[in-house]
């Protein structure tokens, strides 16, 4: 695989109207609730869906597929992929070998979406809607790519959102699409990108790691546990990124509970001395 297509200046800038048009217009079609009937119903339905999608995107592509911080059946891989390509946010295979890129040259020249490299609007959304990144450095992932339907799930990741868009315009009409859909589907995104922005502007820094990343817990809460994001890229294996008791992680606290069930097992922790005064060693893989 040729990378030199991920280390194109930022400078090159240059619009994929491909996902710029689609992106755009979901946006747009967000002011149409200004227009339909509100109910708090709706609004539940709303904030519900955000949260089941966060928790595929944050469980799923982000602990399971890019980091492998637990195992589990093919079964389950399988549903926690299907439950993250809810989010409209590309398949796991291509969400895995961006995130593992961004790691392996987190805040230099080569990271994909580096605010110190970029500016935050680059870190937050621009690096995804140009060309310059239109190609997924497989060679990273070649662990994902042998299951067949996890192929399948990345090259077709739109239908399952389309699916649940249409599920919902069956069941309410047009409120509960705009709610339901649409701007969940909005704050599912917009949410999940700060951690690539706004994480690493703002924020303390409790291990020295050789990125800017910090730790918000603002924006843990509103993750479910990712924005304890120096914790992450200390020790980014660990399915636990909120490493004190105090540093509130909700995926965690739900990954937890299904290993308790058997749905998942061998959840890997952050290291005992990370919680001493001993000397932490960096983990970014």
């Amino acid at each position: 695989m040729n990378h030199l297509i991920l280390q194109k200046p930022r400078s090159t800038f240059q619009a994929n109207y491909a996902k710029l048009i689609p992106f755009a217009l979901i946006h747009l079609l967000c002011f149409a609730a200004f227009f339909v009937t509100f109910s708090t119903a709706l609004l539940w339905t709303c904030l519900g869906l955000f949260v089941l999608r966060m928790f595929g995107i944050t469980a799923g592509y982000h602990r399971y597929f890019s980091h492998r911080s637990y195992k589990t059946s093919r079964l389950m891989q399988f549903f926690l992929a299907l439950l993250a390509n809810l989010s409209l946010m590309r398949g796991p295979i291509t969400w895995a070998a961006h995130h593992r890129y961004h790691h392996r040259y987190s805040d230099t020249e080569k990271d994909l979406h580096s605010p110190k490299q970029g500016g935050f609007l680059w870190s937050h959304m621009g690096w995804f809607l140009s060309k310059s990144y239109d190609e997924t450095p497989l060679v990273s992932v070649r662990d994902l790519e042998a299951f067949p339907e996890l192929v399948w799930l990345n090259r077709f990741y739109f239908l399952p959102a389309y699916a649940l868009g249409a599920l919902l315009f069956y069941l309410g009409g047009t409120p509960l699409f705009v709610w339901g859909f649409l701007i969940s589907t909005v704050l599912t995104w917009h949410i999940t990108f700060t951690i690539n922005s706004l994480s690493h502007i703002f924020g303390r820094r409790r291990y020295p790691t050789p990125d800017d990343s910090r730790n918000n817990w603002f924006l843990a809460l509103l993750t479910l546990g990712e924005g304890w994001h120096n914790n992450h890229h200390q020790y980014a294996s660990s399915a636990r990124q909120g490493f004190f008791w105090w540093e509130i992680d909700l995926s965690y606290y739900i990954l937890w509970l299904m290993s308790r069930l058997g749905l998942i097992w061998d959840l890997k922790s952050p290291p005992a001395e990370f919680k001493t005064n001993a000397k932490p060693r960096v983990d970014s893989d």
